[in-house]
C-alpha cells in the first residue's frame, strides 16, 4: 500500500501538489474562522453533578453572566468620588441587555479595607461581545478613576485573544529557529524548507479539522495551541526523516530517481508505523467523558495522519520535481560514530548502564507523586492580563472576597424553608467549609455558596464537597462550581484512564509487533516510554506546582497542575516516544535482518539513526519550547513535559537503554512464535555490512 501511494506521488507530482495547496489555502482562509468559535470550558464532564447543577442554574437564569469592576482613584465616602461613580452607574443602567447594576455605596455593599476602591458587579442578559464592549467603555469612562474591568464574556475574549496570539507567536518564534537548525542539518536551503513546508500544510490541517469539529462539538482555546505544535513538530519531523534518507539513498545511487524510490518506500513504512503508532496514543483521549479531551484526541490524531500522509505523497512529489537540486549527503565515515562508540561502551556494561539509568528516571519523577490537579483560574494568563488585575484589586481591596472560589449547592428548596435552613446549617458544619451563604432563589431553586478554607485543588476541599453531596435532604441537592467539578473530573479519569491506558498499550504493542517481528522489544519499548513519561511529568510538578526555577519560564508557582495537563502530555509523550523507538528501529531491524550479529546491528542501526533522531528530538523540542513563550500556564505545562519527553526519550532512552536491553536481551530480543510473523533467529555470524553512506553526524539515519 505504502509503494502504491508513493509511486503515484512520484508519477504525478504537479497533482499531487495542487491537492495540498487548496488543502492548506482551506486551512488558512476558511479554517482561520475556528479562532472564532473556541471556547473556554474545560473539564465539563458530560452527564455529571457538577454539569447537571450548572445546567439547572443556567436554565434557572441563576446564573447570568457578570462583568465586576474595581474602581479606585478616591474614597467612597468622597461625595465627588461618589458623583461621578454614579453618573457612570446611571447611565450603564440604561444600556439595553443590561440585568442589574449593584450599588456599591449600599448598606450591603462590601467595603474596601483600605476605603479607597468599590467593587460594581454589572448582571448581563448574555454573553455578547457588543453588549460587554458598552459595559466596559461606560465603565472606564470615569474622569480620574482607575477602573480595572474584567469576568463574564470579558474573561473569555481574553482567553481567546491570548490563545490567539500565544498560537501566532509560538509561529513566529518556532519558524526561523527551525529554518536555521535544519539549514545546519541539511547545508542547502532547498532541502531545509521541504519539512517547513509539510509543517505549513499540517498546520492548515489542523486549522480546518478544529472549524469542522467546533460545528458538532465544543472547541476549547487549548485544542489549537496543542495540535498546533503537533502539526509544525511531527511535519518537520517525518519531512526530515525522508529528505535525510533521500539523501542517503542519494550517496549510494547515481540515479535520483532510483533514491527516491527507495527513500519513499523505506522510510515512509517507518514514517506510517510512527504516525499510526502516535494517532492512536491520542485517539484513545476519546473514551473520555471531557469533551476538552474528546477534541484533543480526535483533532490530534487527525492532525498526525495529515502529517503522515503529507510526508508519504507530497514530499516524494517535492523530491521528484526538485531531486537534482538536493544534493546527497557528504562527509567523512568517521563522523557518527560516537553514536555507535556509546551503543558498545553501553553493550559492555548494560546491567550498570540499566540500572543507573533507571534510577535516574525514577528520581526525576518522584514529585509526580505528589501531583495535585487544579481548575484554570486567573494564575492561568499573565500578571498584566485584566483578569489578573482584577483578581490582585481584589485581593488589595477586599481581601474577603479574593478566597477560594465557592462551593455551589443547587437546591430543589424554597429559600424560606425551614428544610432549607436546616441543612445549610449541616453543611456548615462539613469539614472544611468556613461559610454558607444563601444565593439566588428562581425557577423552584435556591442556591447556596459554601465557602471552603482551602484552595480548590486542596484535598480537603475535595472531601468537603463529597461530605456536602452524601449529606441527606428532603430535596435534591446538586453540588457544583469549580471545586465540585474537579472531583468529578479526578473520578472520570479514574474510571476511564485504564481503558484509555490499554487501548494506548495494547495498541503501540500490536504495532510494534507488526514493525519488528518481535516480542520482547514492543514490551521493552512500552516499559520504557512509561519511564521516560513519569520523568517528564515529575519535572513539571517540580517547576510549577512545587515553584523551582518556574521563574525562568516566566511563570509563578501554582496550587496544582491543570486538571487536563498530565493526560494530554501523556498521550503526546507517550506516542512520540514510540515514534523515536521506531525511528531507531527502523535501522536496527534493517541490519539484524541482513544477518548482522545482535550487538553488532544495533550499534550500526545507532550509527545510521543516532544522528537523525538527535536532530529530530531538538527540531521537536524547539516547536514545542516556541508555545511556552505564551502566556498561558496550562501550555507552558504542556510544552515543558514534552520537551522534557522528548530530550529523555532521544537522548537517554534511545542512546542508552535501547542497547543496554538490547545487549540483556541478545538474540532473544527478536524472538516471536511463528503464528505471529516470527522469523528464525538469524546466525550471529559476522557478514559483509551493505555499503555505507558518507554521512554527516546529523543527517546519518
Amino acid at each position: 500500500m505504502i509503494r502504491v501511494v508513493t509511486r503515484f506521488a512520484r508519477r504525478r507530482p504537479a497533482v499531487v501538489l495542487v491537492i495540498w495547496l487548496v488543502i492548506a489555502a482551506a486551512g488558512f482562509t476558511v479554517g482561520n474562522g475556528v479562532f472564532a468559535r473556541m471556547t473556554t470550558t474545560v473539564g465539563a464532564i458530560a452527564g455529571s453533578e457538577s454539569q447537571q447543577g450548572a445546567k439547572a442554574m443556567g436554565d434557572a437564569k441563576l446564573a447570568p453572566p457578570v462583568i465586576n469592576a474595581v474602581i479606585s482613584g478616591g474614597s467612597a465616602t468622597d461625595p465627588a468620588f461618589r458623583g461621578k461613580v454614579s453618573t457612570a452607574l446611571t447611565g450603564l443602567r440604561a444600556i439595553d441587555g443590561v440585568l442589574n447594576v449593584t450599588d456599591p455605596f449600599g448598606p450591603e455593599a462590601p467595603a474596601a479595607t483600605d476605603g479607597a476602591a468599590v467593587l460594581v458587579n454589572v448582571e448581563l442578559a448574555h454573553q455578547g461581545d457588543l453588549l460587554a464592549d458598552k459595559v466596559q467603555k461606560q465603565l472606564t469612562s470615569i474622569d480620574g478613576a482607575t477602573v480595572v474591568v474584567s469576568g463574564g464574556p470579558l474573561t473569555d475574549r481574553e482567553f481567546n485573544n491570548q490563545a490567539t496570539s500565544d498560537t501566532r507567536r509560538a509561529e513566529i518564534i518556532s519558524a526561523p529557529l527551525l529554518l536555521l537548525l535544519l539549514l545546519l542539518v541539511f547545508m542547502s536551503l532547498v532541502a531545509a524548507g521541504l519539512p517547513l513546508l509539510i509543517a505549513l500544510v499540517g498546520v492548515g490541517g489542523t486549522f480546518s479539522t478544529l472549524l469542522v469539529m467546533s460545528f458538532f462539538t465544543d472547541v476549547s482555546i487549548y485544542s489549537i495551541q496543542v495540535t498546533t505544535m503537533l502539526a509544525i513538530g511531527l511535519g518537520v519531523d517525518y519531512a526530515l526523516l525522508m529528505v535525510s534518507r533521500f539523501r542517503e539513498e542519494r550517496a549510494v545511487t547515481e540515479d535520483p530517481a532510483e533514491a527516491l524510490v527507495r527513500a519513499s518506500e523505506r522510510a515512509g513504512r517507518t514514517i506510517v508505523f510512527s504516525g499510526l503508532t502516535v494517532a492512536v496514543s491520542l485517539g484513545s483521549l476519546v473514551v473520555f467523558a471531557d469533551p476538552f479531551l474528546r477534541s484533543i484526541g480526535v483533532a490530534g490524531a487527525a492532525v498526525v495522519l495529515i502529517d503522515m500522509l503529507a510526508a508519504i505523497t507530497l514530499l516524494p512529489a517535492l523530491l521528484q520535481m526538485l531531486r537534482n537540486k538536493i544534493k546527497p549527503a557528504r562527509g567523512r565515515k568517521e563522523r557518527g560514530r560516537s553514536f555507535a562508540a556509546v551503543a558498545r561502551g553501553v553493550q559492555k556494561m548494560p546491567v550498570l548502564t540499566l540500572v543507573v539509568v533507571l534510577a535516574g528516571l525514577i528520581f526525576a519523577g518522584l514529585s509526580a507523586t505528589n501531583l495535585r490537579l487544579d481548575t484554570s483560574n486567573p494564575k492561568s494568563l499573565p500578571a498584566d492580563s485584566a483578569t489578573r488585575r482584577l483578581t490582585e484589586q481584589l485581593r488589595e481591596h477586599f481581601p474577603a472576597l479574593a478566597g477560594p472560589s465557592a462551593i455551589t449547592i443547587v437546591t430543589r428548596a424554597s429559600a424560606d424553608s425551614p428544610e432549607l435552613a436546616e441543612f445549610r446549617q449541616r453543611v456548615a458544619a462539613v469539614p472544611g467549609v468556613s461559610a454558607v451563604n444563601l444565593g439566588r432563589s428562581g425557577g423552584g431553586l435556591t442556591v447556596l455558596q459554601a465557602t471552603p478554607k482551602n484552595p480548590t485543588s486542596d484535598p480537603g476541599t475535595a472531601r468537603a464537597v463529597r461530605d456536602i453531596r452524601d449529606l441527606d435532604a428532603p430535596f435534591t441537592v446538586q453540588v457544583t462550581g469549580d471545586a465540585a467539578r474537579l472531583v468529578d473530573y479526578q473520578q472520570q479519569l479514574r474510571d476511564r484512564l485504564p481503558l484509555a491506558g490499554g487501548i494506548v498499550l495494547l495498541a503501540t504493542f500490536i504495532l510494534l509487533l507488526a514493525f519488528t517481528r518481535s516480542v520482547l522489544i514492543p514490551l521493552k519499548a512500552v516499559l520504557t516510554n512509561l519511564l521516560s513519561l513519569f520523568a517528564a511529568l515529575g519535572v513539571v510538578v517540580w517547576v510549577f506546582q512545587e515553584g523551582h526555577l518556574v521563574g525562568l519560564l516566566g511563570g509563578e508557582r501554582l496550587d496544582g497542575i491543570d486538571l487536563t495537563v498530565p493526560v494530554v502530555v501523556a498521550a503526546i509523550a507517550f506516542g512520540l516516544s514510540t515514534d523515536y523507538e521506531v525511528f531507531v528501529l527502523s535501522r536496527i531491524r534493517e541490519r539484524r535482518f541482513a544477518g548482522v550479529a545482535p550487538d553488532q546491528a544495533v550499534q550500526e542501526g545507532l550509527q545510521r539513526s543516532g544522528g537523525i533522531v538527535t536532530a529530530a528530538a531538538l527540531l521537536l523540542a524547539v516547536t514545542f519550547a516556541g508555545f511556552m513563550t505564551g502566556g498561558f500556564a496550562p501550555i507552558k505545562e504542556v510544552g515543558l513535559g514534552l520537551v522534557l519527553a522528548v530530550v529523555i526519550d532521544a537522548v537517554i532512552v534511545r542512546m542508552l537503554l535501547v542497547p543496554a536491553t538490547m545487549a540483556i536481551l541478545g538474540r532473544a530480543a527478536w524472538w516471536a512464535p511463528r503464528f505471529l510473523g516470527g522469523r528464525p533467529l538469524v546466525p550471529s555470524a559476522p557478514v559483509t555490512p551493505d555499503p555505507e553512506p558518507e554521512l554527516a553526524a546529523t543527517t546519518q539515519r
